[in-house]
Formats: C-alpha cells, structure tokens, sequence
C-alpha cells in the first residue's frame, strides 16, 4: 500500500513538471510577437538599395505605396514604415560605359542627378524622412519617428579621373562609394568582368581614390570587387572597409561572395559585411541551360538602364518575366539569407556583419520581397537564438561602429595634414 501511494506520488510530481513545461514553452504566436517587438525596438539599417533609378522617373513618387508587380519598385516609404526599416543608404548606380572624358561627363552628369533626385523627395517628405549625414543622425531621426535616408555611390566611374569630384560627391551627402561595378573601370577590377583582370586589383588611380575617401570619411566598399581589389584596399585604406552588399561563399560559391580568409580579414580590420538579398549569391539554383542561355541573350542585347524609355523599362521588365515564368526557379528564402549571417558570425564574429538588401538592383528573396518585410529576417534570427543585442548589431549597430570609426580616422588624417 506504502508502494502504491509513492507511485501515485512520483506520478503527480513528473505531471506537474510536464504541465509547468508546456506552460513556459514558447508559442509560434508569442515568439514572433517577441521578434517584432525586438524589430521594432532596434535600430534597422539597409546598407543598399538602388531606388534613386526610380527617383529620376518622371512622376515616381517615394511618398505613394507602389505596387512591384506593375512599377518594379520595391521601396517606399510607406513600405519603409510597414517594415519598421528606420534607416537605409540610397545608392546612386550608374552603370558602367565608355571609358572616356565624354563618358566620365556623362556619369558624373547622371550620378548628380539621382543624388539631387533622393535631395528633393527628402524636402518634399520632410515630415516623414530626414537626409542623414553622420552616424547619429539615424537614431536621432528614428526618436522623431523619420526614416533616415542616407547617400552612396555604386560603381566608382563617375569620379572620372578628377579625385576632386570625391569632395563634390562628400559635399552632397554621398557617405559610401562602390569601388567598382559588374564590369572592370579605371579604378578597379570587378568581380565578374568577362574579360578578367585589367589592374590585378587597384590601379594607381584607385589607390589614390581609397587614400582621399579615408582623408574625407567616406566609407570604401569593396561589393563587386575582384578578390585582388579586395586585398589591395583592405591592406592600403587607413579606415575600416564594408561590403555593402556581399555574402559568404562558403555557403554559397559565387564569385560576387567573399572567402573565409576576407571574413577574417574584414574581423581583424574592424570592417562588416552586409549581407545581401540576390538568390543567385545566397543559395545555388539548380542548373537550367536554356533559361541561362535565355537570360544571357537578353541582357547581351540590353540597352543601360539609363539611356532607356519608361516603356523600354516596362518592355524590359516584362520580357524578364515571360523567362521567369518560362522557366521557374526556387527563390532564396530567408532561412538561407540566416545561413550566410550564421557563416560569417562563425568566422567573423558577431560584430562584423550586416544587412544590405539590394532592393530595386534585383534584391528580393521569398519572405523579403520588398521593404515592407525586412521584419522577416528578425524572426528567423530569434527562432535561431539571437538575443536582442546580437540583433541590433546585425540590423545596424556594427555598420554605425564602423561609421564612426571611418569618421575618426578622416579627423586625424585632416589634423595631422594641418600641422
């Protein structure tokens, strides 16, 4: 009988365990809610987004909600706001053309443009969005609940061969520039040029562009660049390095994603890596030769975006999509974007990683289409494991860090200049 009640008690013990268990267990429901909230609490910054393309068509509006499937577009700011995306670097692209005085004037003629072009939506929306220039401008505007727009370049060619056309660009706002492109210029090699290499790395002219962007706090960003241009900047630039918009290859073998020896090396710089939303760079699709062959036949034939009519856009954007639904491929999703942050965490440490969307330069994945759902990123990392402070480094604190150290070391280069 003794036996008996002790069983019955054993029992009602492990019960009662196993009910307090299930209690205290974590919900789907509650953990996102628990994500959100974290999402909403941190500072969210976007290294990357080619949106000024679309600021310099006639009538496109940054205040009005924008259907992708008809405009292409994928940021706003409404979409900004239902993302809970308080900062991002809007990046001025000018695709690369000839290499000469005419084509240097006419770069830097369009570069000004989509600069001037994020200038006047920020004063049209000053009520929404604020123009930030230094690192505590983000979080300054988010306490006034605007989004803080900041400025870069992609693709170096429209500095021409006049390092004095760097000021005019610090002087407007611009506080990042892409060394390179998709195709090799007259500072650099790409990543992905056809022809390889022209520099083997940095040119001279390059070198000296690296030296002035330090001289002037602007942050030097090695995304496109060939491994060589990588290795050149990061021993020569006197300030921390970031790659706006580049993921591990590792996880990933594409040319455009950067090696484990580049993560260590960014760790050992201070610099950060901002991973980006392409599926091509975030996961391998399996191989389809007639939709490669496809897809390399329309690009062959493409006019630059730049010299293109709005119904030459919309011609474009729908052949895309005829081959797209012709020929299906699984999209990245946002468990393979948390694969590459896990990666470079492994390597890198926690502190030299980010994010950097790509949104209207074909970044969008499964979950994050557009801005409007960036938020989806924090809850993958919270069913992870991540804590609130690992994710407000990730979603911007380190790429703030190495903001401000760029800025601290222009100080003492002008100082040391002046003595």
């Amino acid at each position: 009988m003794k036996f008996k009640y002790s069983l019955v008690y054993f029992l009602s013990i492990i019960l009662f365990f196993s009910c307090n268990e299930n209690t205290n267990k974590e919900t789907e429901e509650q953990l996102i809610a628990r994500a959100l909230k974290i999402h909403k609490k941190v500072l969210t910054l976007d290294t990357h987004a080619d949106t000024p393309l679309r600021m310099i068509q006639p009538g496109f509006n940054m205040a009005e909600r924008h259907d992708p499937k008809e405009t292409g577009s994928k940021v706003d700011y409404p979409r900004m706001k239902e993302g809970d995306l308080d900062a991002i670097f809007f990046a001025a692209f000018v695709a690369q053309d000839i290499r000469n005085d005419d084509g240097n004037s006419r770069a830097k003629s369009l570069c000004i443009q989509m600069i001037d072009s994020v200038l006047v939506s920020i004063e049209r929306n000053s009520d929404i969005v604020g123009l930030a220039l230094n690192p505590e401008d983000a979080y300054s505007l988010e306490s006034e609940d605007k989004r803080a727009i900041y400025i870069g370049i992609e693709n170096g060619y429209p500095i021409g061969d006049d390092l004095s056309n760097i000021e005019t660009y610090y002087n407007k706002g611009v506080r990042y520039i892409t060394l390179v492109h998709s195709s090799n210029n007259d500072l650099a090699d790409s990543a992905t040029d056809p022809n390889g290499p022209e520099h083997n790395g940095l040119s001279e002219l390059g070198s000296k562009v690296v030296l002035e962007m330090n001289r002037l706090g602007i942050m030097v960003d090695v995304s496109h660049g060939s491994d060589s241009l990588f290795y050149d900047t990061i021993k020569l630039s006197k300030a921390p390095i970031i790659a706006t918009h580049s993921n591990a290859r590792v996880v990933t073998n594409h040319k455009r994603n950067m090696t484990d020896d580049m993560l260590k090396l960014i760790s050992e710089n201070g610099g950060v890596v901002q991973l980006t939303m392409l599926s091509s760079y975030l996961r391998e699709a399996p191989p389809n030769i007639k939709r490669d062959s496809a897809m390399a036949s329309l690009r062959s034939n493409m006019k630059p975006i730049d010299k293109m009519t709005d119904d030459e856009k919309a011609a474009l954007r729908l052949k895309f999509q005829e081959l797209d639904k012709k020929y299906p491929t699984p999209p990245a999703n946002v468990k393979d974007v948390v694969d590459h942050i896990d990666h470079i965490i492994k390597v890198a440490g926690i502190d030299h990683v980010g994010i950097g969307c790509d949104f209207d330069g074909g970044g969008g994945i499964e979950g994050v289409f557009d801005a409007s759902e960036v938020m989806n990123i924090t809850i993958e990392l919270v069913k992870r494991g991540y804590t609130e402070e690992q994710i407000e480094k990730i979603w911007g604190g380190n790429l703030i860090r190495v903001f401000r150290e760029v800025q601290k070391i222009s100080e003492k280069i002008k100082s040391d200049i002046s003595v």
